[in-house]
Formats: C-alpha cells, sequence, structure tokens
C-alpha cells in the first residue's frame, strides 16, 4: 500500500520542512506521524483537534477540563494543607521538648521562629 507519509518521512530532514509539511497538510492527518512526534507539534495537533471541535464538542471538552483542573487544585490543596499540619506538629512537639529540657519560652520562641504567645498556644 502506497503511502505519502512514509515517502515524506525521509525528505522531511529539518523542522522548518517539518513545520511547512504539518501546515500544508494538518487538515488531512488523522494522527500525528510518529515522526513529528515532537511536544511543539503535539500541541499543534492538539489545537487544531481542539478548533475543528462544534460548539457543543467544546464545551463538553472545555467542562471536562475545568472538572481536572479543579480535581487537581483540590488535591495540591489537600496536600499543602497536609504539609502545614504537619510542619505545625512538628513545632509543636519541638516546642515541647525543649520545654521538657527546661529552656524558656523566650529562647523556644527564637529557635521555632513562633511568636511567644503562639509558642505557649502549641505547647499547651
Amino acid at each position: 500500500m502506497f503511502s505519502p507519509h512514509l515517502i515524506l518521512k525521509n525528505k522531511l530532514e529539518n523542522d522548518l520542512h517539518k513545520w511547512l509539511y504539518v501546515l500544508k497538510n494538518i487538515a488531512d492527518l488523522n494522527q500525528l506521524p510518529r515522526y513529528l512526534n515532537k511536544p511543539i507539534f503535539e500541541k499543534l495537533f492538539q489545537i487544531a483537534e481542539y478548533s475543528n471541535l462544534n460548539k457543543r464538542e467544546k464545551q463538553m471538552y472545555d467542562v471536562s477540563l475545568k472538572r481536572k483542573w479543579d480535581e487537581y487544585s483540590l488535591l495540591t490543596s489537600a496536600e499543602s494543607r497536609g504539609i502545614q499540619k504537619g510542619r505545625l506538629e512538628t513545632i509543636k512537639q519541638n516546642a515541647q521538648n525543649m520545654l521538657s529540657l527546661g529552656l524558656d519560652l523566650n529562647m523556644i520562641s527564637k529557635v521555632v521562629d513562633l511568636p511567644v504567645d503562639e509558642v505557649k498556644k502549641r505547647v499547651n
């Protein structure tokens, strides 16, 4: 079976040739040929696919993408809160340890980088 893509693969010597080929033939491509497998061409192909969607399909895609971003945001936010909670637990434990060693609240405050009243809250 004759495939113009296979013949062209050998003729696309540099990125300029690849760009010209993609721009000229993007409307006829169902998928990006393997020999054009570079992030920039993949992004261009994704944009072309999105541009080819009808209004309803674009809305569905946008809703799907928004859900993905929202989920990512929730996960990173939860992770960040977990790190902050873990940091506060560590500070509390360290402050309690220093207090049990006889250090005064002012010294502990300087070591854990919190105001004295915060150290009091964390220790109690």
